[in-house]
Order: structure tokens, then C-alpha cells, then sequence
């Protein structure tokens, strides 16, 4: 669906200066433009909820396991390179929300000591957001993300024909001979494309009656209005370097902030390494344990985000 309406989308979509008034008449203008771009907004976001569920359900059915680590690292690669998806996605239409909601997301890297305001300026391409930053955005999002992200996809599938699909770890216990199974055709596949149905008419539903909105133009000049924050699978981040900013002022809150998610995110990364099917007992609960931390603390700094109404 990214990609049907991705293309449809591309035949109006007029990158730079005039990225605001294309949108505009794709929006308002053209026949059932307002539809193709609500759905194109719609599944990138329930895109990015797939892939975190997908991750999480990963995690807890012990899925990264030996022989499947370079699953779980790719399908990492996979969830960072869809984010960057939405992120540059986001800033295309150059309204007011999409133009300082991206200067807003783009402090979190700039947060990186050293290396992070040469690297925002790189992707900026500039010192501030402008037209030029939609150039180079339009770009990435269309030309520079799916090379990886097809080479990435294909990878990944190909381990998972390669070492087949995981069980839940009380089924994996069981001989071979007691294990429950259907038959791939027809029993799955009814399965999966009733699945695909469901799929299919939630978006569908999203899309006619909430379409996606476009707001007046960005004006650079203007301040930031209140409550402008990144798209929400960013929010974490943003909250918790907001809540450490406040707590520790100056450049310590930034360095403390991406200190742990480093951290934080290596050793998610790195679970495969700890939890392996040798590993006693004690391994596999802590990892649980850890997933669960990590799976709340997301949770509840993306909702404080919402709820918190501080500049």
C-alpha cells in the first residue's frame, strides 16, 4: 500500500518550494487525492505499529535465538530504516505541524556530542529547515530508503525460509511429533488472508472517515506553536531528553539522554548474545524481564509526552 500509493502520490508531489502548494492541490484538488494521501498516511503509521508489535512479539517468543541472530539484527535494521521512513515522510507537505514537529525530532540527534550538529546540518542541508531540507528528505524517502529497505526485506525473508518460522518456547519443548500444526494450504493461508482482510478494511476505514489533514503553511518566522512535538514513535526519545533537560540542565541532560539510549539500545541488540538456547533459566527470565522494562518505559514516556503540555 506504501508503494501503490507512494507512486500515485508522485505523480503530483513537486519537491522544494512548491512542496506546500503540490500537497495542497493533491489534498483539495485532485480526484480522490485527499483519499490516496489519507491512505498513504495511514499505513505508514499502522506500518511502523506493525513493526514494533512484530519486534516485541519476537522478543518474548525467544524468536532471536540460535540460529536465528541475524533475524532478529536484521529485522532491527528493518524497524530503524522504517522510522526514518516515517520521519522523512513527515516533513514533505511543509505545513505548519510537519515543518517544526521535524525541527523539533531533529534535536534528538543533534543531542549526539560531537558528531550529531555536523550530521543534522548534513541532513538539513542547511543550518534551518527549508526548502532544500524537503529536496534532500523527498530524496531519501523515495529513492535513497527503499534501495536499503528492499535489500534489507529480502535478507531478512530469506532467513526465514532459510531457519523457518519460530514456535512459542512451550511448544518448542516438545518432541517434533507432539508439536500442534495445520497445514500451510488452506488452512494458513484462509488464516493469513483473513488477516489481510482485517488489515485492509481498518486502514480503509482510517482513511475515509479521518482523513489526513494539512495544515496552513509553515511560515520559518513565525515561533513555534504550543504542544508541537515529533510523530509518536519518536515521543520516548523526545520525553525522556525533555524530562532529563529539566532534571539536569545544560549540555548533562543531552549527554546523560543519549548515553542510555546507546546503552539501552545495544543491549537490545545484543540480546541474542545473553539469552541463547543453552542459556539456564535465570538468562531467559531476566531477558523477559528486560523486554517488559523496555516495552513500559516506551509506553509511558510516549503517553507522558502526550499528557505533558510544558514548552
Amino acid at each position: 500500500m506504501q508503494a501503490v500509493s507512494g507512486v500515485l502520490l508522485l505523480v503530483y508531489f513537486r519537491p522544494g518550494p512548491e512542496a506546500y502548494d503540490s500537497v495542497r492541490q493533491i489534498t483539495y484538488d485532485i480526484d480522490f487525492g485527499w483519499l490516496i494521501r489519507s491512505v498513504h498516511s495511514w499505513s505508514a503509521n499502522l506500518m511502523v505499529f506493525a513493526v514494533f508489535v512484530h519486534m516485541f512479539s519476537v522478543f518474548f517468543m525467544k524468536a532471536y535465538r540460535k540460529p536465528r541472530e541475524f533475524g532478529w539484527w536484521s529485522g532491527l535494521a528493518l524497524l530503524g530504516l522504517t522510522m526514518v521512513f516515517g520521519f522523512s515522510g513527515y516533513l514533505l507537505p511543509m505545513d505548519e505541524l510537519a515543518f517544526f514537529a521535524t525541527k523539533v525530532g531533529l534535536e534528538i540527534p543533534a543531542s549526539i556530542p560531537v558528531l550529531g550538529p555536523a550530521l543534522v546540518n548534513l541532513i538539513r542541508g542547511g543550518l534551518e529547515v527549508n526548502e532544500f531540507t524537503v529536496q534532500r528528505f523527498f530524496a531519501l524517502h523515495v529513492v535513497v530508503l527503499p534501495a536499503f529497505f528492499i535489500g534489507a526485506l529480502g535478507f531478512h525473508l530469506w532467513l526465514v525460509q532459510r531457519h523457518g518460522n519460530a514456535v512459542p518456547p512451550s511448544e518448542d519443548r516438545k518432541p517434533p511429533a507432539e508439536r500442534h500444526s495445520v497445514p500451510f494450504f488452506p488452512h494458513f493461508v484462509i488464516k493469513d488472508l483473513a488477516m489481510w482482510l482485517i488489515a485492509l478494511n481498518v486502514m480503509a476505514i482510517l482513511a475515509a472517515l479521518f482523513p489526513w489533514g494539512l495544515g496552513p503553511q509553515a511560515d520559518p518566522i513565525q515561533p513555534a506553536p504550543l504542544g508541537i512535538h515529533p510523530e509518536w514513535y519518536f515521543m520516548s526519545q523526545f520525553q525522556a531528553l525533555k524530562v532529563l533537560g529539566h532534571w539536569f540542565p545544560g549540555m548533562a541532560g543531552e549527554a546523560l539522554g543519549i548515553a542510555l539510549f546507546t546503552i539501552g539500545g545495544a543491549l537490545w541488540g545484543l540480546i541474542p548474545l545473553y539469552d541463547t538456547t543453552t542459556a539456564k533459566g535465570r538468562r531467559a527470565r531476566a531477558a523477559t524481564w528486560f523486554g517488559l522494562i523496555a516495552l513500559a518505559g516506551l509506553a509511558a514516556l510516549t503517553v507522558w509526552g502526550y499528557l505533558d503540555k510544558a514548552a
